[in-house]
């Protein structure tokens, strides 16, 4: 199947990058977002994310005129939905960025349109998909309907890429891809070999959902593992961060690092997917997101009493992403760490986060500042590493020597 126009829905960590490096293939690519300064920035060469060669990428795409961004969807060949999917306050999957995408998609669909899911989903979500887009439309046919036959094919293609590495593993990484039919699988396939290096597997559309939460959720099992065991271990008075390079001496033993918690939009949030759906036979899942989402208030109790030492804490909180070298901040522990503890009011906080430029409101309010690292350690008497950015692995040990120091991360 031959794709010359495609629309990328959401253009945010993973839509924008998606929509380059298409673009770039010599595909022409329409950007929708519903934040009209992105949109802006784009459509002037710019981007407003922080990810490696992305800008040069974006401007080169836009300045052959392959990329632009639009805040009304246009017709096209094939929709890639890359929006968000986060969880409501019951852990409960919020679908509704996706409905959304329907609507907009529905009244511009064309017979032999493609629709691609790339937003992490829970099971079952790529057939809501179809069957919102077949209620929107009456007057076309839909996988679930007529198969191989149905004028609009609908799969599902989750994007497994690491943040600082987009457009690497965009290209390189294998892709799984689960069409509602046969036909479905076989156009998204073509769609990605556009410019997919790596292999392009085939399975159903939910066996496709499954595999990015199972990916996800095995680094969370993982993640958890590590964070108990740095729990265990101050207890216990046992260096983990030594315990954990004897342990992997072991040719099958393979302990990840432990750290404040887990971020992202994705390994935070994606177990609560399979636990939502399968509540009473996810038990290990479950605890590994309530285990890592302990840790954040474990640390917390240590700076508390850390700070108790001095008459006038200053307490300086070195990184807010929420990994290394990145300036995301969703679902970030870091950013959770911050916030509380200006909510407890145990001294000044100075926050260090060198890929950001400004602070988000939420800490703004909170009487927080944003320092550099120098100025910071000029002024701390406890400092808490929370992110192993590379600014602070290679910052001279020297300056934390007269500090209560608090490294979540192993970096000092």
């Amino acid at each position: 199947m031959k794709f010359e126009t495609v629309s990328v829905i959401g253009l945010g960590y993973i839509g924008l990058p998606t929509a380059a490096i298409l673009a770039s293939r010599g595909l022409k690519v329409i950007g929708v977002d519903v934040n009209e300064e992105a949109v802006n920035t784009i459509n002037r060469g710019e981007i407003h994310i922080v990810e490696p060669d992305l800008d040069i990428v974006v401007r080169a795409a836009v300045t052959t005129g392959n990329l632009k961004a639009v805040l009304q969807m246009e017709p096209a060949d094939a929709f890639m939905v890359a929006v968000p999917t986060p969880f409501k306050e019951n852990k409960k999957p919020d679908l509704s960025y996706i409905k959304a995408a329907a609507e907009s998609i529905a009244p511009v669909l064309k017979k032999g349109n493609l629709v691609v899911l790339e937003s992490t989903s829970p099971v079952g979500a790529t057939e809501k998909l179809a069957g919102w887009l077949a209620e929107y439309r009456p007057d076309l046919t839909f996988p679930q309907q007529t198969g191989d036959k149905a004028d609009i094919l609908v799969a599902h293609c989750p994007e497994r890429v690491l943040p600082g590495y987009v457009l690497q593993e965009l290209v390189s990484n294998d892709r799984v891809i689960g069409g509602l039919s046969p036909e479905s699988s076989a156009a998204a396939v073509d769609l990605y070999k556009t410019f997919v290096k790596g292999e392009c597997i085939t399975t159903n559309a939910r066996t496709a959902e499954m595999a990015k939460l199972t990916e996800n959720s095995f680094r969370d099992v993982n993640i958890a593992f590590a964070n108990e065991l740095s729990m265990i271990c101050e207890k216990l008075k046992i260096n983990v961060w030594e315990l954990i390079e004897l342990s992997n001496r072991h040719p099958r033993v393979s302990i990840l690092k432990p750290g404040p918690g887990v971020g992202g939009h994705c390994i935070a949030v994606d177990p609560w997917f399979i636990v939502n759906s399968c509540p009473e036979e996810a038990k290990i899942i479950k605890q590994a997101r309530l285990t890592n989402d302990e840790k954040p208030f474990f640390v917390m109790e240590k700076i508390t009493k850390a700070a108790d030492q001095f008459k006038k804490p200053v307490i300086a909180c070195l990184g807010l992403a929420f990994k290394a070298d990145i300036d995301d901040l969703r679902e970030s522990p870091a950013l959770q760490i911050v916030k509380e503890l200006a909510d407890r009011n145990i001294g000044q906080i100075i926050a260090v986060e060198p890929n950001i430029n400004a602070l988000p409101k939420g800490l703004t309010e909170k009487d927080i500042k944003l320092s550099s690292l120098e100025m910071a350690l000029g002024e701390a008497n406890v400092v808490v590493v929370l992110v192993d950015h590379q600014e602070f692995k290679n910052s001279d040990r020297r300056q934390f020597s007269a500090k209560v120091v608090i490294d979540t991360r192993g970096v000092i």
